[in-house]
Formats: structure tokens, sequence, C-alpha cells
């Protein structure tokens, strides 16, 4: 079991007022991911909210796609390896960026609650930091969905409904 996660959250919009409860809310993500992966250690990690246009900047800037995103993931590590808090010694596992605006958009379109979405993201943007990539797809993108879906599982913050019928459903 991890010994210990600390999560420093920093505020840098003024567009959406960050429900309370939230703060709370991702250091339990943070947490319950790194249980679930059986990371050990002392680890860091820095959450920041951000607004739209702050994080489309960023999405400019590192990853060349001139558009608002909801989550960006800067890992500190590469493959297992960490640079640590010189005074510390806890291992710095990397910054996550929210936009807060569009995870209240997205929670509005998918039919879930601001908790839901933050949580998720919150866990997506872990399994980023520890290694995991689903961007070519295929069986990657399908081991970090289910993943994340386990760990929200875990969390009570369950999908609500599915959004796909199967074919006994139509």
């Amino acid at each position: 079991m991890t010994d210990s996660v600390k999560v420093l959250i920093s505020n840098r919009q003024k567009e959406v007022k960050i429900p309370s409860g939230i703060r709370l809310l991702i250091r339990r993500c943070c947490h319950a991911v790194l249980v679930s992966e059986e990371f050990h250690g002392n680890v860091e990690v820095s959450v920041s909210f951000v607004n739209n246009e702050q994080i489309r900047q960023l999405n400019r800037e590192f990853r060349q796609k001139d558009a608002p995103t909801d989550v960006l993931s800067f890992p500190l590590g590469e493959n297992g390896s960490y640079d640590r808090n010189p005074e510390t010694g806890a291992l710095q596992l990397g910054d996550i960026v929210i936009s807060i605006e569009k995870a209240v958009e997205q929670a509005k379109i998918y039919g879930h609650s601001l908790q839901r979405e933050i949580g998720f993201l919150t866990v997506h943007s872990m399994l980023h930091l520890l290694g995991y990539d689903h961007e070519a797809g295929g069986l990657e993108q399908v081991r970090m969905r289910e993943k994340e879906e386990s760990v929200l599982a875990k969390l009570g913050l369950r999908r609500d409904a599915s959004y796909v019928l199967t074919e006994d459903e139509i």
C-alpha cells in the first residue's frame, strides 16, 4: 500500500466556483489509483484547475492542438522512474491540469454529476502519470478504460447508466 500521498491542489481560474468536497474527492481518487496499481512509496501529485482558454494554450503548446480539452497530464517520470522531492524524498509523479469549465460542460453532456466527471478526469490522469496511454487505441485503451471504471466503482462513482444498448435492449 502507498505510504503517503500529498496532493497539491490549486485553483487558477475564476469562472467556476469549486464545489465543496471536490478537493477531498481528488485526493481520494489519487490514492485509490495508487492502491489499485499497488504503487509503493511516498508520492506527490499536483492538480490545477484552469479555464478553457488556459488549457487551450497548454494544449497548443504541448500537444500542438489548438483547442480546449478537459484534462492534461504532465508526468515527471518515465518507465517507472520518478523525480524525488529533495526536501521530502517523495516521488514526484507529475501534474494534472483540469479545465473546470470543460468538466462542467461534459458532466451535463454525459448526464452525470460534476463529482463523477472530476473523479473520472483525475483517475484518467493519474493512470497517465503512471505510464498508461490510450492515444494509439486498441488493447491499451481498453485496459486503461477498465482500470478507470474499476477505481471509480470502488469510490462509489459508477456510471449511472450504460450509453450503449446491447442487442437484447434494442
